[in-house]
């Protein structure tokens, strides 16, 4: 059985691997058994052991990989029907059909119903609500029908077993399977929501940087506008105060390439606190342990602004890697002050690719680890990032004094 890769880090592969061994593997242990065990009864005819062996082998594994398909991963909004796969559903019923024969020729009441209630299990489970109740109780009324009739044309005084117990197999089955499976069905809804909640939390963050953008950028671009308009009024009647305008519209350019450059690279509103607490909600919206040891002295000291906006760059940077590029369960922060330095590490378990190296990208990109360790080394501290299987960690330095409290 092969995990779904949508399945990684979310804490559903094992509780898949257990519904598995409920669902698909008690229904094949319940056949081979107990089927077995009435092929080597002495009593059954040569004629009719061979097809039997055949039925029972194409039902276990029809039943097996109908149950299997059945907790296969759903799309994305969970939104599309599960189909059973038809040529296995057909083979399963044919083989259903032998299995209940046979036995019930010999008057065999308490086996024939096992497979036909397997069967009929299984197909509950592709049905949903008011269909799959119609279903099931459909199947519990007429499996009185065959045992009942056969003991009625016998005079084996068995009737009441012959009737009732192959309609108790059928309720017993159908609940047996349909109870793990309820409970995968809730598990994988509460992922999807789970997966839902991280992508909003990602949407608003990009809203947030839009609206910050758009402040800056329609700011200055409405009164270079209105600058450059009356500029060009003016070049005619008095071009000293046009070229005085021009020049205002030339520094408005520049005052918005620079506060453009502030938010693309956080210098606005990055701080290391708040991108510690941003960090931990969105780690814990993606269903991440994030564990924070913060030491109170370092908390409670405040950095020059620019060491806590570089520290919560990197902060930044590292939950981004997490949730792009790993599968990590857990993750760890840990940021105290040792020897007039300010140290943060950013670990997690899931790690993906490997960062790339420095050399991989032109520098002064400013981008990704490379560009932050760059800027830390331009501030007379570090950054370096390691990986030990599936353990990735990012350590970050900076020297600095203590300037009052920390934002």
């Amino acid at each position: 059985m092969r995990d779904g890769e949508s399945e990684r880090g979310t804490g559903l592969t094992g509780f898949r691997r257990y519904t598995w061994w409920a669902v698909p593997g008690t229904a094949v242990l319940c056949l081979l058994p107990l089927y077995g065990g009435w092929l080597l009864d002495g009593d059954v005819p040569v004629w009719a052991r061979a097809p039997a062996v055949a039925a029972l082998a194409v039902a276990a594994v029809a039943s097996a990989v109908l149950l299997s398909a059945r907790l296969a991963p759903q799309d994305k909004d969970g939104a599309g029907p599960v189909r059973p796969p038809r040529g296995w559903l057909f083979a399963d019923l044919a083989a259903t059909v032998v299995l209940a024969a046979l036995p019930l020729l010999r008057q065999n009441y308490g086996l024939w119903g096992l497979a036909p209630a397997i069967a009929v299990a299984i197909g509950a489970t592709y049905l949903t609500g008011r269909r799959r109740l119609a279903f099931a109780g459909g199947a519990v009324a007429l499996a009185t029908l065959p045992g009942g009739s056969v003991a009625l044309a016998t005079g084996d005084g068995e009737f009441v077993y012959a009737a009732l117990f192959p309609a108790g197999l059928v309720a017993f089955s159908v609940w047996m399977l349909l109870g793990p499976l309820w409970a995968w069905d809730v598990a994988g809804r509460l992922d999807r929501a789970r997966r839902l909640e991280a992508e909003v939390a990602v949407k608003d963050e990009r809203l947030r940087f839009a609206a910050d953008l758009h402040d800056i950028q329609g700011h200055h671009l409405q009164v270079i506008a209105l600058k450059s308009e009356l500029a060009a009024r003016l070049a005619e009647r008095d071009a000293a105060r046009a070229a005085a305008e021009m020049r205002d519209v030339r520094q408005l350019a520049a005052d918005a390439l620079r506060d453009t450059r502030a938010v693309v690279h956080g210098y606005r509103s990055t701080t290391l606190d708040d991108e510690i607490a941003n960090a931990t909600r969105v780690l814990a919206a993606a269903d991440i342990d994030a564990r924070m040891s913060l030491d109170p002295a370092a908390v409670g000291a405040g950095r020059a602004a620019p060491a806590r906006h570089l520290l919560g760059l990197v902060v930044r940077e590292a939950t981004t890697n997490v949730l792009r590029h790993s599968s990590a369960r857990r993750a760890e922060v840990d940021y105290r002050l040792a020897g007039g330095l300010a140290r943060l590490r950013f670990s997690n378990d899931g790690a993906g690719a490997p960062e790339p190296s420095a050399a991989a990208r032109p520098a002064g990109s400013g981008s990704g680890l490379p560009g932050l360790a760059e800027r830390l080394r331009a501030a007379g501290g570090e950054l370096t990032w390691a990986r030990d299987g599936d353990r990735f960690e990012v350590v970050a330095s900076l020297p600095g004094p203590v300037n009052g409290a920390a934002r």
